[in-house]
């Protein structure tokens, strides 16, 4: 079956939502989304959008924080342009019904600070920012006639002609089917790849689909190696991937050890208020020295009521696990949770391969360096959706052409999920125990192995057997980890999110990380 459109958009978090928004004004629009239209990383997102509102604020203090928290290896344009557009991208926001938080004496927007940032800049909705971001601009989709809209569908592959992307084949899940799409430009918007990890922050659906099918289209991937590790996520049993937001550290909330006694001072003189690397490796370096399997963060010194108030979300899910963040410290270990590199792109979203576009977490345009700063995510996807959408409109290929059905007329039923199931987990677990938050040359090595042996009874199965959406993302994940492990090998040096027992200092020299098909062949 083949459908036809301008632009196909995969993936519906705030870059997606955001480039379809403002693409259809002239143009049809198509966005798949692997679950619901809202099931993206955005939805989860607490502490707020980074952007220069205050008097006191300035963009270059802004900037010049950003390329601070990317140690050395921000790309500066990049940098400049989504700051300096920062304003107008929360404007483009509360237009399209976005609600944030004001205060209640003056009743402007109320903005807070979180680490890496020397002033209060970020906007937020209380502490759900990403759900209301998320619903908002989903709800301006719902009502354009010119957006549609496949849920529970999944790309498989890019479709790749005369050097062109021409579309991509696409996996119907409740018809177990695939379809191929036609599109003019199609926009890679699918996310990150914290999923590769065994403890994540994100949602099931960051398996780095976008990623991987760029990475097989034969896209330029960049600093593949930097994987932030959120320094708070909620150590329960039962807490799956809840984030404690930056914004709590930002309000005054303290880490503190088994002994109740606060320790960030000994790593760096911002303690509480470091780069999220810095902070990920202070708790690490405690856990190991006192052999406690998390640390507390501790609010409970700030009035009950004003704790309420901000962090409801974060209030009432501790409580559902017995903690009274108002009176309790919350147990807390670091998670993966953003992936700083991804498909290089220019600051229109254009990749290196024609009709192709990679946006927000998905792409590395250079903005985040070796170390995304706290809350200019968010940021990214608007700032960079817009400028994408302003160049598939100057540049749309409208040229309709004949694309090939999907071939599974070599494979057979799949039988048994249970290879699915454990080389899902045999991933995780190899990524967060080999290519963690502290790394060495002989873990890596160990990792390159063994992830080469899952790689290739995966790619041996999908020569062989029917597909299914488990697979689909079994197969981006296993290809992601093993390029994440490639990268960091390559990487001789200790930088932002990369440290290295092996090799502690920084390199004279700041240089980008760079892999793709035609330097590295699996």
């Amino acid at each position: 079956m083949l459908i036809q459109t301008d632009v196909l958009i995969i993936g519906s978090g705030a870059a997606g939502l955001t480039a379809a928004l403002e693409l259809a004004d002239k143009l049809n629009v198509l966005i798949i989304s692997k679950e619901t239209l809202v099931d993206s990383s955005t939805w989860y997102a607490q502490g707020g959008i980074a952007a220069v509102l205050a008097e006191e604020d300035t963009t270059e203090s802004h900037i010049k924080d950003t390329l601070i928290a990317g140690d050395g290896l921000c790309d500066e344009k990049a940098v400049r342009f989504c700051i300096e557009n920062g304003k107008s991208a929360i404007d483009w926001l509360i237009n399209s019904g976005v609600t944030f938080t004001k205060n209640d004496a003056t009743d402007d927007f109320h903005l807070t600070q979180e680490g890496g940032h020397s002033h209060r800049r970020i906007i937020h909705a209380a502490d759900a920012t990403g759900k209301e971001v998320s619903d908002s601009l989903a709800a301006k989709v719902l009502k354009n006639k010119k957006i549609k809209i496949l849920e529970n569908h999944l790309a498989v592959d890019l479709i790749i002609k005369e050097k062109k992307c021409r579309g991509a084949y696409v996996f119907d899940k409740k018809k177990e089917k695939v379809l191929s799409i036609s599109a003019g430009a199609t926009v890679l918007a699918t996310g990150g790849a914290s999923k590769v990890y065994l403890y994540t922050s994100n949602p099931d659906g960051a398996s780095g689909d976008g990623i991987a099918l760029a990475w097989r289209a034969g896209c330029e991937l960049s600093n593949m190696e930097f994987n932030q590790f959120h320094p708070t996520c909620l150590y329960h049993p039962d807490a799956k991937s809840f984030l404690i937001s930056e914004a709590l550290r930002g309000e005054g909330a303290k880490l503190k050890n088994y002994k109740g006694n606060q320790f960030m001072e000994r790593y760096d003189s911002r303690k509480e208020l470091a780069p999220r690397d810095i902070v990920s490796r202070s708790i690490d370096a405690e856990m190991k020295k006192t052999g406690n399997d998390n640390v507390f963060l501790d609010i409970s010194h700030k009035d009950t009521d004003e704790i309420k108030k901000a962090f409801p979300t974060i209030f009432k899910k501790c409580l559902e696990f017995g903690f009274d963040i108002t009176k309790d410290p919350i147990p807390v270990v670091p998670a993966a949770h953003y992936t700083c590199g991804g498909v290089k792109t220019d600051l229109d979203g254009q990749t290196n391969i024609k009709n192709l576009y990679a946006i927000g977490e998905t792409s590395c345009t250079g903005l985040h360096g070796a170390n995304r700063m706290a809350s200019n995510s968010l940021l990214e996807c608007v700032v960079f959706a817009k400028s994408s959408a302003r160049s598939i409109k100057l540049n749309l290929d409208s040229k309709i052409i004949d694309l090939p059905d999907w071939d599974s007329s070599k494979v057979i039923r799949a039988g048994e999920n249970i290879v699915i199931a454990h080389n899902w987990d045999a991933t995780r677990r190899l990524m967060w125990d080999y290519v963690g938050v502290v790394r060495s040359n002989n873990r890596l090595e160990m990792a390159k192995e063994k992830i080469k042996l899952i790689f290739e009874e995966v790619e041996n199965f999908y020569k062989n057997f029917e597909i299914s959406s488990d697979f689909i993302e079994l197969r981006n994940l296993v290809l992601v980890a093993r390029i994440i492990i490639e990268s960091a090998i390559k990487r001789k040096e200790s930088r932002g999110l990369h440290y290295t027992v092996d090799y502690p200092e920084l390199s004279e020299q700041a240089i980008p990380s760079s892999l793709s098909k035609d330097n590295m062949e699996f």
